[in-house]
Formats: C-alpha cells, sequence, structure tokens
C-alpha cells in the first residue's frame, strides 16, 4: 500500500539526470568496436589472452564505451571489469556503473561488495566526498540500470560502515527523485542506531521522521523500536508504541510481546508481567524461550522461586527445551534463598538432559553452598570445574573465598586468594572485601586494615562494603572512635556511607547505652535523606528496651506506625517482640497484650519468637490457659518451640501441680534434644525416685550429666 506521503514525494519529484559521456573520437570508436566485437566473439577464451594487443592503446575512457556496448551480457561486463581492474583502477563513474549494471542483473551481492570496498579498502580512494559517490551514483542509474534497490544497498553500507549521517542525507536526497528508501533498509538503519549507546537515543525521532517522510514501517520496525525504548529504560513508552502499532492494523507478535515483558522484567514490574502474559495467552501467542527466561529471571529477584520453578516447568510442558542460561538462572535463584537442595536437582537434571553447565552455573552452586556454610561441598564443585578443566574466573575464587571467610576459615581463604594471583586472575574490590570482612570478624582489624592499605597501593578503590566491613570490626573490638573516624575518611574519600554503617555505628552506641549519641545519628541519616532500614530501628528499640527506656520504646513504635501510613517504616515481629520482652520482664501482661494486639491489628505476623516471648511472660504470671493456648497455636503454625519455653511451660505446670501435663512435655522436650535446666532435671529425678522409677531416675541422672546441666558432685 502506498502512502499519501509517498504519492506526494513522486509527484513532485524531479527526473533522473541523463547520462553524458565524454563523446569518443573516430579513432576511438575504433578500438571500441573492435574490443567489443573480440570480447563477444571470443568471450570462451581468457580475456587477458584476447585483450593483450590492445593493452598499449587502452585508456580509462575506452572501459565504459565499451560497457555501453556489452551492458547487457552481464557475465562479459563483469569478466571485463576484473581485467580492467587489474590494470588500472576504476574511477568513481565506472564504479558506479558497475553497480548499476549489477543490480540491474540481479546481482546485489556484488554491488553491495563494490560499494563497500569504495569505503573500507585501504587501496581505494575512500577520501572522496559521500556527496561525490551519491551524485556520480544518481548521475548513471538512469542510463546504466533504473533499479532502485541501488540506493537501498548503498545506504545499508553507509549504515554497515558508520556513515549515518550520510545514511540519513541520501534518504532525504532521494525523496528528492521520488525514491523512498525500502523499509528493510530503514530498518536496517534503526536496529543499527538502537544497538549503539551513543546513538540510541535518537532513533525514536529517526523513526517518527522517517514515517512522516514516506517510509511505511512494519512489525519488524515497530518491534526494533520497542526494543530500543526498553533499553532506554523508557518501558511505558515502549508499552504505548505496541497499543499504537495495533491501533495501526499491526498484529503484534510473540517477539512484540517478549520485548516488552523483558522490559517490564528490568524494572520488576511483576503485575504488568502477569497482564501480558494473559494477553499473549488470549490473542494465541505463545511465549517463547526468552520470554520465560526472562519471566523466570524477575521471579528469581523478587524472591518468587516457587513461582519461578512453575514458569519453568510451562516452559517444558510447551515443549520447549530450557537452554544453558534458563536452568542457570534458577539455579542462582534457589541458591539465593538458601534452597540449596532443589538447586541442585535442577543441576542434576540439568545434566541429565545434555546440558553443559558453564562457570556461571557452577558459581551460583558454590555460592550457594558457600550461603549454608557447606563449605567443603563448595570446594568440591570447585574441584569439579579444575577436573573438567573449565576456566575458573575470579568471580568463582571471589565466593570460594567469601564462604571460608563467612566460615572463619581465613587461612583457607587466603591460599585461594594466593592461588588466584599465581594464575593471572587480579582479585577484584569483592574479593578484598570478603577478606577484609574476614579478619575483622576474627578480630584482627590490624591486619584487615594493612590489606586495605595494600588493596589503595593496588589502585582499587574501596566501595562502602569494604568500609562496612572495617567498621563492623572495629565496633566488634570495642573501638568505637576508630570506627566513627573511618566514617569521616569514608566520606573524604568520596565514598557515602549507607545505611549499614549508620545502623552499625548505632548498635555499637546502643549497648554502650549511649542513646543520645544513637539518636544524632538516626537523625543524621534522615536530615542527609539517607533512607534507614527495619533494621536501624529495631537497634534503637533494642537499645532503649536493653536499658529499661520503655517509653522511648513505645514512642519509637507510635513514631514508626506514624511513618508506615506513607509507605516508608512498617515495624516487623522483631520490633514488636523486643517491646513486649522488656513488659514480659516487669510482669506487665497487661501492657504485653495490648502491644501484641496492636500487632495484629497492623497485620504484622507473629514469628516463632514472638510466641516464645508471650508463652514465657504469661507463665511467668501463671496465665497458663493463656500459655498452653499460645503452645497450641505455635506449633500448629509450623514453629519450633525453643528450650526456654518449654522450661517455662514445665514449670509452669509444675507450680499448678498439673504433673501429667508437664511431664508430657518434658517428653517432649527431651526427644527433640533440648535441654532442660538443672532445676528440671532434679524435679523429674526425685518424682521418678518417689514413683519407684529407678531406671529412669538413673537415666535422666546420666542425661543431665553428659548434657553438662550437673556434674557429679551434685548427684
Amino acid at each position: 500500500m502506498v502512502s499519501s506521503i509517498t504519492r506526494k514525494y513522486s509527484s513532485l519529484a524531479r527526473h533522473f539526470p541523463d547520462y553524458t559521456p565524454k563523446k569518443p573520437t573516430i579513432k576511438d570508436s575504433e578500438l571500441v568496436s573492435k574490443i567489443s566485437t573480440t570480447i563477444k566473439q571470443r568471450h570462451f577464451e581468457p580475456i587477458e589472452t584476447i585483450l593483450r594487443p590492445f593493452e598499449s592503446r587502452f585508456k580509462s575512457d575506452h572501459f565504459i564505451w565499451v560497457l555501453m556496448d556489452i551492458k547487457n551480457e552481464y557475465r562479459l561486463v563483469l569478466t571485463f571489469f576484473d581485467w580492467f581492474c587489474l590494470h588500472r583502477s576504476p574511477s568513481l563513474e565506472a564504479r558506479c556503473i558497475i553497480i548499476q549494471i549489477s543490480v540491474a542483473a540481479n546481482h546485489p551481492k556484488m554491488a553491495h561488495g563494490l560499494i563497500h570496498d569504495f569505503w573500507t579498502k585501504p587501496n581505494v580512494d575512500a577520501s572522496l566526498p559521500f556527496t561525490l559517490f551519491m551524485e556520480k551514483l544518481i548521475y548513471t542509474y538512469k542510463d546504466w540500470g533504473s533499479n532502485p534497490h541501488v540506493f537501498d544497498l548503498f545506504f545499508e553500507v553507509l549504515v554497515e560502515v558508520g556513515i549515518l549521517d550520510g545514511a540519513k542525507k541520501l534518504f532525504h536526497k532521494m525523496l528528492n527523485y521520488g525514491v523512498v528508501i525500502s523499509v528493510n533498509s530503514c530498518n536496517f538503519f534503526l536496529s543499527h542506531l538502537s544497538k549503539n549507546i551513543d546513538t540510541c537515543n535518537t532513533t525514536p525521532r529517526i523513526f517518527t521522521e522517517f514515517l512522516n517522510t514516506g517510509v511505511n514501517w512494519n512489525i519488524v520496525s515497530h518491534n526494533i523500536m520497542i526494543h530500543c525504548l526498553c533499553r532506554m529504560g523508557k518501558v511505558k513508552e515502549a508499552h504505548g508504541l505496541l497499543i499504537q502499532m495495533e491501533l495501526r492494523g499491526f498484529m503484534a507478535d510473540c517477539i512484540s510481546y517478549s520485548t516488552i515483558i523483558n522490559g517490564y522484567c528490568q524494572i520488576q514490574d511483576y503485575h504488568v508481567v502477569l497482564k501480558l502474559m494473559e494477553e499473549m495467552q488470549v490473542k494465541g501467542l505463545k511465549p517463547n524461550k526468552f520470554t520465560f527466561n526472562s519471566v523466570v529471571s524477575l521471579l528469581c529477584k523478587i524472591g518468587k522461586i516457587t513461582d519461578a520453578e512453575r514458569v519453568f516447568r510451562e516452559l517444558t510442558w510447551q515443549k520447549i527445551v530450557p537452554d544453558k542460561v534458563i536452568y542457570t538462572t534458577l539455579i542462582n535463584g534457589f541458591c539465593k534463598t538458601g534452597n540449596v537442595t532443589s538447586a541442585y536437582k535442577v543441576f542434576d537434571e540439568m545434566l541429565s538432559n545434555n546440558i553443559s553447565p558453564d562457570n556461571i552455573t557452577y558459581t551460583a552452586l558454590i555460592s550457594g553452598f558457600c550461603r549454608i556454610g557447606n563449605i567443603s561441598e563448595a570446594y568440591n564443585l570447585y574441584l569439579e570445574m579444575v577436573n573438567r578443566k573449565m576456566f575458573i574466573d575470579e568471580f568463582t575464587y571471589s565466593s570460594l573465598i567469601d564462604g571460608y571467610c563467612k566460615n572463619n576459615e581465613i587461612k583457607e581463604a587466603f591460599s585461594l586468594h594466593n592461588e588466584m594471583v599465581q594464575k593471572g586472575l587480579t582479585p577484584n574490590i569483592v574479593t578484598y572485601t570478603s577478606l577484609v570482612d574476614g579478619l575483622c570478624k576474627q578480630g584482627e582489624i590490624n591486619t584487615a586494615n594493612d590489606l586495605l592499605n595494600k588493596m589503595c597501593s593496588k589502585g582499587l578503590k574501596l566501595n562502602t562494603h569494604t568500609y562496612n566491613s572495617l567498621i563492623n570490626g572495629l565496633c566488634k573490638s570495642n573501638q568505637l572512635p576508630n570506627a566513627k573516624k573511618l566514617t569521616e575518611d569514608m566520606k573524604t574519600t568520596g565514598v557515602n556511607p549507607d545505611p549499614y554503617t549508620y545502623t552499625t555505628l548505632m548498635d555499637a552506641y546502643c549497648k554502650q547505652g549511649d542513646m543520645d549519641k544513637a539518636h544524632e545519628l538516626l537523625q543524621e541519616m534522615l536530615e542527609k535523606h539517607i533512607q534507614p532500614t527495619i533494621v536501624t530501628f529495631n537497634v534503637l528499640m533494642n537499645g532503649f528496651c536493653t536499658y529499661g527506656m520503655l517509653e522511648d520504646g513505645k514512642k519509637l513504635l507510635t513514631w514508626m506506625l506514624d511513618k508506615g501510613k506513607t509507605g516508608n517504616i512498617v515495624p516487623n515481629a522483631t520490633t514488636y517482640n523486643l517491646l513486649m520482652k522488656q513488659y514480659c520482664i516487669r510482669n506487665d501482661m497487661h501492657t504485653t497484650n495490648e502491644i501484641y494486639k496492636g500487632m495484629l491489628g497492623k497485620g504484622v505476623s507473629p514469628n516463632g519468637k514472638t510466641y516464645d516471648v508471650l508463652i514465657r511472660g504469661h507463665c511467668k504470671s501463671r496465665n497458663m490457659k493463656e500459655a498452653w493456648f499460645l503452645y497450641k497455636e505455635m506449633v500448629d503454625k509450623g514453629f519450633e518451640v525453643s528450650g526456654d519455653g518449654y522450661n517455662a511451660l514445665i514449670k509452669g505446670f509444675i507450680k499448678r501441680k498439673k504433673y501429667l501435663e508437664a511431664n508430657v512435655l518434658f517428653d517432649e522436650m527431651r526427644k527433640k534434644g533440648l535441654v532442660a535446666d538443672k532445676e528440671l532435671y532434679g524435679f523429674f529425678m526425685d518424682m521418678n525416685y518417689h514413683q519407684g522409677n529407678l531406671d529412669l531416675t538413673l537415666e535422666l541422672c546420666d542425661e543431665a550429666i553428659e548434657k553438662g546441666v550437673v556434674d557429679k558432685t551434685d548427684v
């Protein structure tokens, strides 16, 4: 379908110029006639042989005059051109003529090569202005080819070699002659612009400009633009273009939706992703491997690993074979949530489907095992990589080093660091941060500081995580002034403290009982627009509660609830637990119950610690009915009762003379491997002794000694 804009340009178009070459003399005409006749009659013979008699008299002008006679015999034209190029460099006019003849003969590959060589080969005079080449191509068009595809080829070559301004000028120049560069060539231009970081921002403008000047964009064009806008982070604008495309009569395809879905996955807008997946289903479009990979990756990022596995299984149900990337994405997702068992099952499935894992897959698993403290299994995977002769990069080494550091195996961590360096790999900031953190946890602050200086001497720029590791180490070593000074040094070097930095310092001040300083740090955070985390507020709450400042704790809770209305910080179970624990210690169960009701009223679900605090509080106040109710609710919800919780319940029942209930709980506690305190062992040994259960009495006695509750002198 020809647009009205195209018809407009066609009606106003100027005519292509007539070709008016230099006229040959009579003598030249005779030579040209002889050469043309010889080439035609003796075309089976080598051209070098048949044209050797004419070489001494042959000039560049003769080439074009001969072409006029043989231009309709394309094979002869190419043979003659090859011969000519061996003896002389063709003029720009001659090159353009051959290009025109090649396109007319439906040999675009030859034409493309001739144009491309002009701009890339060193022996060709590419210093000639682009406009001169364009004008020569226009000049030779009417009499030598008259196939508009020649301008598409020229346009595409200009894009390939990076003469983008020239391509744009050619596009507008051809409009003057009523020729619109084809949509496929324009798509090539769009695609090139969108892939280049420097030109990506100009792509939407070119799309609109070319649309307004006659290009009938197609589905491919819109898909390129959708991809470009998503790459620029303008996902909603890309979504709008998809809707416009359908309003223009184009049916969005799987690529259109997959690109948009990937864009929303990048900005983690899961709800829109679900709607788009439903839209695809309604329109009968099947998601492809790329779509599934994007969705699985998003679900893993936002912690919905169960949903990620469900989408992954849907992929296999649709008989789409998952690739290495999607397997690795799911494995990494499981590992980040600590579910290494499921990750390993997916890994085994990957191997059974003959899909070879790469170093990224292995690194994800190694990191997962390190995360749960299973360093030996992580190291076994590393050895497996070595045996398979896989390339082990700095990321794999850093993951393993971090695991050893977190497991307080610093010697092994440094051994891997040395091995890494010997292999020519450069440890990065993550590697050194792990080592610094590990040293700090062992109290080797001076060694950690020396390592930091070594890092700086190597030109590594310390980041927030590195500073935080040392600040945390200094705080734990009771070197708060040094930690504070390092924070100031951190600011001087241009590295900004983050919520973790402030929280670490606040925790140290709280543990020293300096609540004013801790509160000042919170004010500083708010003034600098550094968003405190829930951990920050819980550290402050713990400080207030530890030092008996319960009214300040209640005020902090009220303030958090007020701020929570605007979507900032919402108290969690830990916040409430800290406050309730202190009121339980004071035996103020009325206030404790009020706080608990408030917690439930705000939709905060109690955790195991919540039930533990409440059960112990009610047992202490002899509210056994309420304590028993909470115990059953806790068990029904799948929470494990702690040893302190059992001790409190059993003692509470004993005080109420409910020995049967106490005995049942005592047996349950022992079966779970939890340790009762000395008082309870003494009570049940006495009870069983007086009841004549001597075997059980001796068993409890041995158990109490074995678990260190009592020693032999107490028995």
